[in-house]
């Protein structure tokens, strides 16, 4: 007899959780959002962020700017680190809007995704943070005052932490037209520094007044009114003069910097400018309504397709290349080249909050016509600089496949794939990369100290001989050829160039362990030139990182400390000192009533481990100053430079692209010139030399 099938049990539903109801539901209204979640809107609570909002108060100026209506902008740093923006552009409107019954002025400042770049008929372009920018200042600040000069009256309004105080009013009367902000950031939201850059902030408005041709910006610092600084920014020339600002320090290929600026209709405008120098790598800047897109986006896929078609057809037609020859690849058009591309449009698509990649398909096409048409024109109008151009592109191309063959010899048949270990690397046991560390070293002494004082559980060391070939200028074969350069890639086990691939990494902390003097700075910048050439995914990702090793150990008696600067060391001699006379027995103080005795004169004595011995107010004190790793025995090293729970190192980072290639070009280059007024600029701020 067969059996009845089992009833299926039905699930049981999940009661909901307890005092979970419609209460709990939280709407943030008005610029609460942004009080709560800051990053959300500045990307972060830190001095980016704080930047962050003078960079929003300006884009409204530049847009008036774009808009041309406004051709000055004057920035103030105010002491208490406040902030004062003025433009003369037309002033924000101060009529009551119809739907929302307050001043316009308010509306703007206290509203998210309010403003004139909505609805089309404010800005036919802007940037700024999708039109939130001034609204999150305003929450994002104790205090915020907005003045308004336009139509015949000055009218004000002041806010604090993004709540008005009073309505707006009319205070005066004005015959000209402009908006001047002026902020304090909340010290409860930017917890980690309230401290504007005089540097960033200098950086970021020279370069937006190249982007926008004809504006004049002033910048000045006002929080020491005895030194006060001040700067003005204007470019007629705009980004061409950009390109001549960033090639200053290199050798250009030829005379005349190409330049374009044209509207293919009233709702995309494309500005370009380029120019060849005498370097390998190619520099490119890519910006969409002011605002910097570090990934490219369309408008940089369209300027390199052009750039390959347009030279190749000039060089095939003027039969510089010939039918056998192979046509110039986008490597070989793009070495040397510095270019600068910027465009304005109505409605810019994004990849991501941070605006990194520009998407609008049809700015691709506008790009590649635009520039494609009056680059092929202007080699032929400028035969000269074409024919060093096209010179320097088939150098490129000769190089690129002597190399390539370089490569193959080196990297497929084994030298850097699959290949063992150097034997001079001292590994650790274990094989889990994100906690191994693996620390260059000078020299076979510091290395010998490294390798007996390190934790082999997870700390490697790779001791280098000599100087490492500069890599500046020199080509991937001549690194791949190049011993020790091939042994801390073989150790790293990324592989280079093409080839490269960071899952690969063997070590997740890459630490540069170099003396503290002339030589280990010159081996510290080389190997940091190297990884910011061929490894900067390495430096991004934040593998890289400086060893601080010690200066000094003072001792006193049985006591003894480490000191990393000579103010850390005099503060040690004084604590010292300090703590040893009040130890002095009651015993020695009445043996000096009876007979007064003269106090011993500060006398020093060298040891022949270069350790100081100084007497100081009676006070033995011994003075040892490290000129170099090898001189500290295994456990000083473990304890001063590599022990995890007292060690200090410094995580390498590029904030600025621009400016960290363009130290690296001077410290690192063929050019003598700049690297000595470099030395000559920074020589007072060297404290001490060895020589």
């Amino acid at each position: 007899m067969a059996k009845a099938p089992k009833e299926e049990k039905k699930p049981k539903k999940s009661a909901p959780p307890a005092g979970y109801t419609a209460q709990n539901i939280t709407v943030l209204e008005g610029l609460e959002p942004v009080r709560q979640r800051p990053g959300m809107y500045i990307g972060s609570t830190g001095s980016t962020g704080l930047h962050h909002l003078i960079w929003e108060v300006v884009d409204n100026s530049l847009d008036e700017a774009m808009a041309g209506y406004c051709n000055e902008i004057i920035v103030r740093i105010l002491p208490g680190n406040k902030i004062s923006v003025f433009d003369n552009g037309r002033g924000i409107p101060i009529d009551i809007h119809k739907q929302f019954k307050v001043s316009a002025l308010e509306l703007v400042l206290t509203k998210l995704h309010a403003g004139g770049k909505f609805g089309g008929g404010g800005y036919k372009v802007s940037g700024g943070l999708h039109g939130v920018g001034v609204s999150v200042v305003n929450a994002l600040s104790t205090w915020l005052k907005a003045e308004v000069h336009r139509d015949g009256g000055v009218y004000v309004q002041e806010y604090a932490y993004g709540k008005p105080q009073y309505k707006v009013k009319q205070v005066g009367k004005a015959k000209d037209h402009g908006t001047t902000i002026t902020f304090q950031p909340d010290p409860k939201t930017f917890t980690e520094t309230l401290e504007f850059d005089w540097q960033t902030i200098l950086d970021h408005l020279r370069q937006q007044a190249y982007l926008t041709k004809g504006v004049k910006i002033t910048v000045t610092d006002e929080r020491d009114k005895e030194n006060t600084q001040s700067y003005i920014f204007y470019f007629e020339g705009g980004i061409s003069s950009y390109v001549r600002h960033l090639n200053r320090q290199q050798e250009p290929k030829h005379d005349n910097i190409f330049y374009v600026d044209k509207k293919l209709d009233d709702d995309l405008q494309v500005e370009l400018a380029l120019r060849y120098v005498d370097d390998f790598k190619e520099l490119i800047f890519a910006f969409a309504n002011n605002i910097y897109n570090p990934e490219g986006g369309m408008h940089m896929i369209g300027f390199r397709t052009a750039l390959t078609r347009t030279l190749n057809a000039y060089a095939r037609g003027k039969t510089i290349l010939k039918d056998k020859d192979e046509n110039l690849t986008g490597e070989d058009v793009r070495e040397g080249l510095t270019t600068v591309i910027s465009v304005k449009l109505k409605n810019p698509q994004f990849e991501g909050q941070t605006k990194a990649k520009l998407g609008n398909p049809e700015v691709k096409t506008a790009v590649e016509t635009i520039f494609g048409e009056a680059f092929a024109t202007w080699l032929e109008e400028h035969p000269k600089d074409a024919e060093a151009i096209i010179g320097k592109c088939i150098l490129a191309a000769k190089a690129r496949v002597a190399a390539k063959i370089a490569r193959d010899t080196v990297i497929r048949k084994g030298a850097l794939e699959g290949f063992t270990l150097p034997g001079k690397l001292a590994d650790c046991s274990t094989k889990d990369a994100t906690i191994s560390e693996l620390y260059i070293v000078e020299g076979d002494s510091a290395g010998g100290s490294a390798k007996q004082g390190r934790n082999r559980e997870n700390q490697a060391i790779l001791p280098l001989r000599g100087k490492i070939l500069n890599i500046e200028r020199a080509r991937i074969d001549k690194i791949l050829t190049n011993n020790e350069l091939k042994s801390l890639i073989i150790a790293m086990g990324t592989n280079i160039g093409e080839m490269f691939d960071i899952s690969k990494l063997r070590y997740h902390r890459i630490v540069i362990m170099t003396d503290a003097d002339v030589d280990g700075a010159h081996i510290r910048t080389l190997l940091l030139t190297l990884f910011f050439r061929h490894f900067p995914q390495l430096i991004t990702e934040g593998h890289i990182f400086v060893a601080q090793p010690p200066l000094f150990r003072v001792q006193c008696g049985k006591e003894s400390h480490y000191a990393f600067s000579d103010e850390e060391r005099d503060k040690l001699v004084a604590e010292f000192t300090k703590n040893a006379k009040n130890k002095v027995t009651t015993k020695k103080k009445e043996v000096a009533k009876e007979e007064p005795e003269e106090e011993e004169n500060e006398v020093s004595e060298e040891s022949p481990d270069g350790a100081i011995s100084a007497v100081i107010g009676g006070v033995k004190i011994n003075i040892q100053r490290y000129k170099g790793l090898g001189e500290m025995n295994p456990d000083q090293l473990w304890e001063t430079t590599m022990d995890p729970a007292t060690r200090t190192m410094r995580k390498i980072t590029v904030e600025d692209a621009e400016k960290a290639d363009e130290i690296f070009d001077v410290l690192m280059g063929d050019e003598v010139e700049p690297r000595r007024k470099f030395i000559q600029t920074h020589a007072k701020s060297v404290k001490e030399l060895d020589i």
